[in-house]
């Protein structure tokens, strides 16, 4: 009785509330005790549950009874960490009602840990004279070695990713590598076998020059990598090294070539190495024969060391009604939260960190929605929405909202957004995304909203990449971008980028009330038709606006092979573009290809405002298909207090008398709200 009364006072502090709809769960409980904490039908209980799946399984007897209790049914969970040995996951039979939902939720304040690694605890000296004669004269004696076989994990993955990470004082580390920060360079390319592509050069054949000698230090290494961008700067891969020719100084990666091919000056470095293990917070893990080894940043009992294990954290598939809060995820090697089919789930003031992709999927169903999560130190990216049918342009309706997301796709650099649009019908809103090497938004389909979004350094590792990005379709319609921030990307090297990149004829969206300071190419059309660029702020950008026409040059190839579907199936990527519900929805698609379909018809640039940088980065080709009316282009727009970067209008703005209107900048980024995992945001 002593131990329970300990238990009750001890969830009673942390915000628990007793009541016959509630189960508890707590790091000292017990899953045959009953998860409650009081009296209850005249009985005296025992205490809380120790799992989640304890408390699943609790509801869903519950449920077998009859129906749910009014207002549903809480497990609330005591503060601490819980290691999972594998995903929570739940199904249609753990649905709630939209009466009566079911949530999973951290006790009020209470610090709430879900774990998907183990921790590792013991480390000890490297004394192998063999491994100490590999490793950097910096790094012996400084260098840990644990046998994780001993700890029963004997599945390491593969270099390439999606395998195990290491993560010390709730910070991911660093694989070993060289140089231990930045690239090196592709001196010159050892086979010329005539490939290219837009007529740049390369070679469709791994073999390349290198400077220095660095790489004889790898001879002895049994699984040497390099992860490149071997052609374009927004194409990555991580390739195993076959030979090492140190006399001729070229490296020869292991086939097939990567995509692209390969192309001189492009950059990459070298990793998985125990050689290159030479600075604080690297690691290497020996996949034969199971040793870990670490240079702390610290001394090693002064952190905890922790590796990522399981797959995911929780799994919804087909439950509706569900609701996670307060919660953090960490340590998992695949996606942390996957909602699949199912309706009306939420995610909300929750933080995920330092998981091996994604932090949230949600794919099918409806009304699904993450509000104020904190989201960081992922392997890849943010949320990903995706929902709906293209075929019908039935919404999903779902959202992402009031997330603070950053610092991501720190291994799978390129095309992992900080939130991606799938689908039709679904929003991102008041969102703070930054600091990532590629974009921080992508969506494809119809009818999604993108606003009140803040989005800076992004794209900091790659060029001819956008910040919001979409590309290569004439049916995805109904698209609206408005009210969003964008400041301050120029892209790998200040080489340059793009801030909403509307790519390879993608067409009809809209790109309304956006404000844009210190970013490159910043509102950009590839070609694409009937797109709406109005109303928008641009300050300091070189250019503010890009309209091409690609598709009567370059790219006419993408353009020619949608003509041919077109004639021969009556379709446009597979959709009946002149039929219900496309011809009434989007009725510019049902004579396009009547007019001259390659050609950039139907844009609109109207009433912005350009101060400061370049306004025109429109092609010749190109403008003279385009609308371009009462824009206020290097005239003085009377902002509020340009120094500090307020670029709201005083009312004797010149903008006014061209129709502009004010946008509400006010509202733009993070709210605070009882749904945030954090406040004020820490940027």
């Amino acid at each position: 009785m002593r131990y329970t009364i300990g238990i009750m006072l001890m969830l009673a502090a942390t915000g628990f509330v007793f009541g016959a709809e509630t189960f508890y769960v707590a790091t000292n409980g017990n899953d045959a005790w009953s998860g409650w904490l009081a009296t209850r039908n005249a009985e005296t209980t025992d205490g809380p549950f120790a799992t989640l799946q304890r408390a699943r399984d609790a509801i869903r007897a519950i449920k077998a009874q009859g129906e749910l209790p009014v207002g549903g049914i809480e497990v609330v969970v005591a503060g601490g960490i819980y290691t999972l040995d594998a995903p929570f996951d739940l199904a249609a039979e753990d649905s709630g009602t939209a009466a009566n939902r079911i949530v999973y939720r951290a006790a009020d304040g209470a610090e709430v840990r879900l774990v998907g690694g183990r921790v590792v605890n013991n480390f000890q000296p490297v004394t192998e004279q063999a491994i100490l004669d590999r490793l950097d004269e910096s790094a012996r004696g400084q260098v840990l070695q644990a046998d994780l076989n001993a700890l029963g994990i004997t599945d390491f993955g593969d270099p390439k990713g999606g395998g195990l990470e290491l993560f010390y004082d709730n910070t991911p580390m660093t694989v070993s590598r060289w140089p231990n920060e930045g690239f090196v360079r592709i001196q010159e390319l050892v086979v010329e076998d005539g490939h290219q592509i837009h007529g740049i050069p390369g070679s469709m054949t791994g073999r390349f020059v290198y400077d220095g000698d660095r790489p004889a230090r790898w001879l002895q290494e049994e699984d040497p990598w390099l992860h490149g961008y071997w052609f374009w700067d927004w194409s990555d891969e991580r390739k195993p090294i076959q030979t090492i020719d140190t006399q001729n100084r070229i490296i020869e990666l292991v086939e097939p070539a990567h995509t692209y091919g390969y192309r001189k000056g492009q950059w990459y470095y070298a990793f998985n190495m125990l050689c290159e293990l030479d600075a604080p917070g690297e690691w290497h893990v020996n996949r034969k024969t199971g040793m870990l080894y670490f240079w702390p940043p610290a001394p090693i009992d002064s952190a905890t060391t922790l590796v990522s294990v399981i797959p995911s954290i929780v799994s919804v598939n087909g439950a509706s009604f569900v609701t996670f809060r307060g919660f953090t995820f960490e340590a998992c090697r695949s996606t942390m939260l996957a909602f699949h089919d199912g309706a009306v789930n939420r995610v909300a003031a929750c933080v995920f960190r330092n998981g091996g992709a994604g932090a949230v999927s949600i794919s099918g169903g409806t009304n699904h929605g993450v509000l104020g999560c904190d989201i960081y130190q992922m392997a890849g990216g943010g949320i990903a929405l995706s929902g709906g049918d293209r075929s019908t342009l039935t919404p999903a309706n779902h959202f992402a909202d009031n997330n603070h997301i950053h610092h991501y796709a720190r291994w799978y650099r390129m095309y992992h957004t900080g939130i991606h649009l799938s689908g039709v019908g679904n929003r991102a809103a008041h969102n703070l995304i930054h600091d990532a090497p590629h974009m921080a938004m992508g969506f494809g389909g119809n009818d999604h909203l993108i606003e009140f979004n803040e989005i800076y350094n992004v794209c900091f590792e790659s060029n001819d990449a956008g910040a919001i990005y979409t590309g290569r379709d004439w049916t995805m319609r109904g698209n609206l971008l408005r009210h969003n921030y964008l400041h301050d990307i120029t892209g790998f090297e200040n080489r340059g980028c793009v801030g909403m990149y509307l790519d390879d004829m993608f067409s009809s969206a809209d790109l309304i009330g956006n404000v844009f300071c210190n970013v490159t190419r910043a509102a950009f059309i590839g070609g694409g038709r009937d797109c709406t660029v109005a109303n928008n702020i641009f300050v300091d950008c070189n250019p503010a606006m890009h309209l091409d026409a690609r598709a009567l040059g370059w790219a006419h190839g993408h353009a020619d092979g949608w003509i041919q579907e077109a004639a021969e199936k009556g379709t446009l990527s597979g959709i009946a573009y002149n039929k219900p519900p496309y011809s009434e929805r989007y009725p510019a698609l049902i004579t396009i290809l009547d007019q001259e379909p390659k050609a950039p018809e139907g844009n609109v640039i109207a009433r912005n405002i350009c101060w400061g940088g370049e306004w025109d980065g429109m092609q010749d080709e190109a403008e003279k298909y385009v609308l371009l009316e009462n824009n206020l282009i290097q005239v003085d727009p009377h902002f509020v207090d340009a120094a500090n970067r307020d670029f709201r209008l005083k009312d004797d703005s010149p903008a006014f008398a061209l129709g502009f209107q004010p946008i509400p900048i006010e509202k733009i980024g993070l709210y605070e709200s009882p749904d945030r995992a954090s406040w004020p945001p820490q940027r």
